[in-house]
């Protein structure tokens, strides 16, 4: 008695077997007629690839754009403040010794601060004016490292100013010309206070980089600051540098601890929490925005999807007829789409990091074929276009893209596999 021919494997195949992929790939390569349906998966790899890249792109520019301010901010400015209470803060030379005690400190220093009207014969605008030591001048990073003309040798003996590099091309003066300082509170006299005013010789031309304090800060020798300010002895603060700046809070209270006489303390985040608050809310909301474009890509590929369900019916039914089971007509479609989201995302991602790689550049190459100014300094800050990639970020980006794409093309796939065979062909 002859052996009965085995049973067909009612299992079908195994998942995403070599001939699912054969036939989404077929699919993804449409014919002449099938054209409209290829343009939507073009537009749809196309969207979600200058989302993904948009994304990144942003994002890598306002972190570079945070990371430089607060680099030039905390970098002109110290980490910690200290402020004078209940008496004049004539003893800072011993309160300074005392922060320079603390462990985790770089260095402090006392200063003046005072606004005050800095003209030439051929402009005038309103600045900040600090005094410092000479010693202490040289060691803050903004200044001491960024000379583009003159010296800090000899600050203190030379009785003249530094000035910031935007501030000295507004006044049109340079190391040897003079500035003149206008103060609003000088001498009392029998008629009320006057005005004090000064002229000092420009001694030395730095650039931060950011043209808030390149066209707005002077400094001054300290004593001299404090005979022009009526401080008689006395300083404004202290400032601290810390070696790191993410301890700020740990490094207050060894401050606090080591000052015998009272003082009030601050640092860089309450005077820039305003600033630095508006930045992030404005960064939130670009993401939730630009995470649009990646959501419409994903329902173009459902849109294109179900047309080519709906062309491709009459080779469903005959796939399921000759043995295919629905989950492998539902893996076929899912491949397609899929392959739309994850080609689009890692063409996004290449795109993303090769523009964030190379913002400055770009950005010179189209300002000098417009001739306009993409990124004025006077608004922004800062002088360059700034880009920092965060590696978390972008896998973020990456991720959201990719099961975005996978989501999209759960639907069209499900309808494919629910196609009845025999409705398919009725009309065929």
């Amino acid at each position: 008695m002859a052996e009965a021919p085995p049973a067909p494997n009612s299992r079908g195949t195994r998942p995403f077997a070599p001939f699912e992929w054969m036939v989404a790939t077929r699919y993804l390569r449409a014919r002449r007629r099938e054209g409209f349906i290829s343009v939507i998966a073009g537009f749809s790899f196309a969207g979600i690839m200058l989302g993904v890249a948009t994304l990144i792109i942003v994002l890598s520019v306002m972190n570079g754009f945070r990371s430089q301010l607060l680099n030039k901010i905390v970098g002109i400015n110290g980490h910690v403040f200290l402020g004078a209470i209940d008496k004049p803060f004539t003893d800072f030379v011993e309160v300074t010794n005392q922060v320079n005690g603390v462990k985790g400190v770089t260095f402090a220093f006392p200063l003046v601060e005072g606004q005050a009207l800095a003209s030439s014969p051929s402009a005038a605008g309103g600045v900040l004016v600090r005094g410092v030591r000479e010693s202490d001048i040289k060691r803050i990073p903004a200044i001491g490292g960024t000379t583009r003309a003159g010296t800090l040798d000899g600050f203190d003996a030379a009785g003249g100013v530094a000035i910031g590099k935007r501030l000295a091309e507004q006044l049109f003066v340079r190391p040897g010309d003079n500035l003149t300082l206008t103060a609003p509170r000088g001498a009392e006299t029998p008629f009320g206070i006057t005005p004090r005013i000064k002229t000092y010789p420009v001694v030395h031309v730095f650039e931060v980089g950011m043209s808030e304090f390149d066209a707005g800060f002077v400094y001054l020798p300290l004593q001299e600051a404090q005979a022009y300010f009526n401080k008689n002895g006395d300083v404004s603060a202290v400032e601290v540098f810390l070696a790191q700046p993410d301890r700020i809070d740990e490094a207050k209270e060894a401050i606090e601890r080591a000052v015998t006489r009272p003082m009030i303390l601050s640092d860089w985040r309450q005077r820039n929490k305003t600033f630095f608050g508006v930045l992030q809310v404005e960064r939130n909301v670009m993401f939730l925005i630009l995470s649009l474009i990646v959501l419409v890509a994903a329902l173009n590929i459902v849109s294109g999807l179900i047309m080519l369900v709906k062309d491709k019916s009459a080779d469903i039914a005959i796939l399921r007829t000759m043995g295919a089971t629905r989950g492998s007509i539902m893996r076929i479609f899912l491949i397609t789409g899929a392959a739309i989201g994850v080609v689009g995302t890692l063409a996004g991602f290449a795109l993303g990091l090769l523009v964030s790689l190379n913002v400055e550049s770009i950005r010179q190459v189209v300002s000098g074929l417009t001739g306009a100014t993409i990124f004025p300094a006077e608004f922004y800050f800062l002088s360059q276009l700034p880009s920092e990639i965060d590696p978390r970020e972008v896998a973020v980006v990456v991720g959201m893209a990719l099961v975005l794409s996978f989501v999209a093309t759960l639907y069209p796939s499900w309808r494919a596999a629910r196609l009845d065979p025999v409705e398919a062909l009725r009309y065929e």
